[in-house]
């Protein structure tokens, strides 16, 4: 896929004991997917649907939305789908985490879903946060983030992000919560404003 062609610039910023300690929900990939749009055009021969206008998919606990999703269906029955965000919006996923109270939920212009790899894809202002409960707790923005459910290992990469106002370098930005010895997330007091990042501009001062 021509998303696959990124450079090396590609920062892995979490492993399975580091920030995501705990699976995500095993069972969501055989689970049944269900589909609620405007319009449906089915393909039997091919096994493709293409759904249209405020659409929800949902396949155990993962949410997906978007203006338009593709499906295809392989021979063994494994599903991949293209979420295509309406102009000026974001594509949605979301998905509880295994035995633990925590939900991973992103966003982006166009989001890939593959559930033989069981990876998703946040393609262009991609946003992936980690809640505690209602708590946010990390969040990542870049052009591409994929993420893999099996392992908790998302990669980032910020070829092509777009500089806005509130990200005027354009670089990879990160909101990781702190962690205690037992690897749960250390949920943040409720009083206070929530803590945000402030973009670099320099990698580093070069100090010897």
């Amino acid at each position: 896929m021509p998303f696959m062609n990124y450079p090396a610039c590609v920062l892995m910023l979490a492993a399975a004991l580091a920030v995501f300690p705990a699976a995500a929900e095993k069972g969501d990939r055989d689970k049944p997917m269900n589909a609620e749009a405007d319009a449906l055009r089915y393909d039997d021969l091919k096994q493709t649907s293409v759904f249209t206008g405020n659409v929800v998919i949902t396949k155990g606990t993962i949410i997906i939305r978007g203006a338009r999703v593709d499906v295809m269906q392989d021979a063994e029955g494994y599903q991949t789908a293209y979420v295509y965000a309406a102009p000026d919006k974001l594509a949605f996923y979301r998905k509880k985490r295994d035995a633990v109270d925590e939900y991973i939920e992103g966003e982006g212009e166009k989001i890939e879903y593959d559930s033989r790899a069981d990876t998703v894809k946040f393609i262009k202002q991609a946003v992936l946060r980690r809640y505690v409960g209602a708590t946010l707790a990390d969040e990542t923005t870049g052009n591409l983030i994929v993420y893999d459910n099996p392992t908790d290992v998302f990669t980032v990469d910020s070829s092509g992000l777009n500089r806005t106002a509130n990200n005027p370098s354009g670089r990879i930005r990160a909101l990781l919560a702190p962690r205690n010895k037992t690897g749960a997330a250390v949920t943040p007091p409720p009083s206070g404003p929530t803590p945000t990042l402030r973009p670099s501009t320099a990698l580093g001062d070069d100090k010897k």
